[in-house]
């Protein structure tokens, strides 16, 4: 930015600001306007809010500001501020909040259209995602009973974990390591007692046997290395992170600090180092990075979050008094699972019709992905380069190379071909705007289970396209969570993608005893098949069970129920997969062996329902019946072979036959009677003899 030229903006045709602050540019809506700044929404938002305030005035760039324009500046902060601030308020204000902490925000970005709809700009999310342990190191975390491990090393435990699953889930993102409270300093900024273990990078073998070396060790090395010291100072350990953050040289999508300690108020004895804190951790949530408490307990001890840490993590107008349980979280830290995550983005943002001139916008996410091996790179046999791969297309009778414009689309009808050009193709798939579209309520126990076509979706609200969109959904979910119906809509995709019928299944928000979410509110779009998706089975007739045969098997049902959750199951041929790999990055000598979950347990089977199943077996199955023993079919007699091979013989001209070649159709059976019956001495046994005994009996 730089000092205001106050020039009409028409005099700046090529300023796309200008044009969008005066109203000039159609395709962008003003969230914000008044006399000196407007808000809008950015092209290609990195975050969920992320909008831009301009002044109106023609600003050429920030190299020419002076020192007049600070109050310039600290008004736009002020207005941005303000913004967010309302927008936050309407969130809340609903009752509608979706859970995005932990390992939701690194992995792959979901699918995005490659083109904008007509309702605006796709957002896209190509960032990568930074994550920053910042631990404590105070004597007591290190407090352990003989034979347990200390909070530090629990610490330890959780970011190595973090580590190795990133290495798997999302390469790209960026982790860190700092200690606070050692007596030993390395950081950027001199700040004393801060320590920057591992900078922020992309995660990497030798990080990990970093991490494990200091988890075994630390309780013996930790002092003599880097020491204890309870003279530091929260603010410089933020501090520290943020500058962190601030000099990457990656383009970060989200920045989080995870603070693990056990101290439940650090200042308590100095009201300047926590009023300094308390600033530099608003600092840290005006500058978008988010801070995450995980506060640790050694046994026979609290932690109370109204002595400090409720001022750090929350805003005054928060009604917060209690926090959500760490143990949940950290035990998910500590889970070792080998597999791609995905990040709880919008797979795209379209509108919602309830009726004419009643809109509002949602975001549509994909819950379920498939998750595979990863696809194999091709590399040169001596100095390992990674190879392309260029795809021509060539005409068969020529040889010659067809460009894409040279190319068309056809559809067999009745043996002819129909043929399309690429814009006929375009118009077809065209169908109507992106988006729901209300078409009525039907009560919730009409969709039945076998209604599945394809995964389901999910939806919330989307404040980025439409200010609002959260009350109206808010209501439209709650009357129907109230009344027990599911909206019937239709749904486009995009543009290019044509229309289904699907029905909005209610869900309303759950915590656990953690007051961690573990669903949010929200609809499940169920895609409802068509009239041609339904398939006719013609069922065959078969014995029914007795009452007594489906008493018993109630009962073997009945001992064998468990809780059943998809998420408890891992692949585990991607586990193993991934073992491998990880073992020979390491230079491991052994690989890790995997837990195969999926595999039943027959000692608990026969444990729990052993008795029910040896008696419905009895009830159901013939006597001598073995479980897996392929059915034989009945033997055929001696005589009947006899018969059948006589029919065989029965009018065959075996002479004809060999003259035409066909005498290795018939069977050896066959043939052995054709040279019994013609007395044809031989002692073969094999087709292949039998046949040239034939064929010199008849001279052929």
């Amino acid at each position: 930015m730089a000092v205001p030229v106050n020039e009409n903006p028409v005099e700046h045709p090529k300023c796309i600001f200008c044009k969008i602050a005066h109203k000039l540019e159609p395709n962008s809506r003003l969230l914000h306007d008044d006399d000196e700044f407007v808000i809008f929404k950015d092209i290609k938002p990195a975050a969920e809010h992320h909008y831009l305030v301009v002044p109106k005035d023609h600003l050429k760039d920030p190299k020419s500001l002076k020192a007049s324009d600070v109050n310039l500046v600290e008004r736009m902060v002020s207005v941005g501020t303000e913004y967010l601030q309302s927008v936050n308020g309407k969130l809340r204000s609903s009752g509608l909040a979706m859970a995005d902490w932990g390992f939701a925000h690194f992995g792959d970005d979901d699918e995005n259209e490659d083109e904008d709809g007509e309702f605006g700009f796709q957002a896209r999310f190509n960032q990568r995602d930074g994550l920053i342990f910042l631990i404590d190191t105070s004597k007591s975390m290190f407090d352990a009973a003989d034979d347990e491990e200390c909070l530090f090393q629990l610490c330890m435990k959780a970011a190595k974990t973090t580590v190795q699953n990133k290495i798997i889930s999302s390469e790209r993102d960026l982790i860190g390591t700092v200690f606070f409270g050692t007596e030993e300093s390395e950081n950027q900024s001199g700040f004393k007692h801060v320590y920057v273990y591992q900078s922020l990078d992309q995660p990497g073998a030798q990080r990990i046997l970093d991490l494990e070396d200091m988890e075994e060790n630390c309780v013996r090395t930790f002092s003599k290395d880097y020491g204890h010291n309870e003279a530091y100072s929260l603010r410089d350990a933020l501090w520290t992170c943020q500058n962190m953050f601030a000099s990457s040289a990656q383009n970060l999508g989200s920045k989080r600090i995870m603070l693990f300690t056990n101290n439940d108020d650090p200042h308590g004895a100095n009201p300047q180092l926590r009023r300094l804190a308390v600033t530099k951790a608003s600092d840290l949530n005006e500058t978008g990075i988010d801070l995450e408490l995980m506060h640790l307990q050694n046994p026979g001890q609290s932690f109370d979050i109204n002595k400090f840490y409720k001022d750090i993590l929350y805003n005054d107008d928060d009604d917060i008094n209690e926090m959500a349980d760490p143990a949940e979280k950290m035990e998910e830290l500590l889970r070792r699972v080998r597999s791609k995550d995905h990040k709880k983005r919008a797979n795209r943002r379209i509108p919602f019709s309830l009726g004419e001139g009643l809109n509002f916008s949602v975001g549509v996410y994909n819950l379920v992905r498939s998750c595979p091996k990863p696809y194999a790179v091709k590399l040169t046999k001596k100095e390992n380069a990674e190879l392309k791969s260029h795809t021509k297309t060539y005409l068969p009778d020529t040889g010659e190379v067809l460009m894409p414009q040279d190319l068309k689309k056809a559809q067999t009808y009745g043996g002819r071909k129909i043929c399309f050009e690429n814009d006929e193709v375009t118009e077809i798939k065209r169908f109507d705007t992106p988006g729901f579209t209300l078409m009525g309520f039907k009560p919730r126990s009409s969709l039945k289970k076998y209604f599945h076509v394809k995964p389901a979706q999910f939806i919330y609200p989307d404040e980025m396209k439409v200010t609002g969109s959260t009350q109206a959904f808010s209501a439209l979910l709650k009357k129907c969570l109230e009344r027990d119906v599911t909206p019937i809509c239709k749904y486009i995709p995009s543009r290019n993608l044509p229309p289904k019928f699907v029905t909005l299944l209610p869900q309303a928000e759950e915590l656990d005893e953690h007051k961690v979410q573990v669903t949010p509110p929200g609809f499940h779009v169920i895609f409802l098949p068509c009239a041609d998706d339904f398939r006719r089975v013609n069922y065959v007739e078969k014995p029914r069970a007795t009452a007594d045969q489906i008493d018993k098997a109630k009962e073997v049902i009945k001992k064998l129920k468990f809780k059943f959750s998809s998420e408890d199951f891992e692949n585990p041929v991607l586990q193993n997969h991934w073992r491998n790999i990880e073992a020979l990055a390491l230079e491991r000598d052994e690989v890790e062996e995997p837990v195969d979950h999926i595999l039943p347990s027959v000692e608990l089977f026969a444990e729990r329902a052993g008795k029910a199943l040896d008696e419905f077996k009895d009830m159901v199955f013939p006597p001598g019946y073995v479980p897996g023993q392929k059915r034989r079919a009945p033997a055929a007699s001696t005589a009947a072979k006899k018969a059948k091979a006589e029919d065989a013989l029965a009018g065959l001209d075996v002479k004809k036959e060999a003259e035409a070649g066909r005498l290795g159709k018939l069977t050896v059976a066959v043939l052995r009677d054709v040279i019994k019956k013609e007395k044809i001495n031989t002692t073969a046994t094999r087709k292949n003899d039998l046949i040239d005994a034939i064929n010199d009996h008849f001279g052929i």
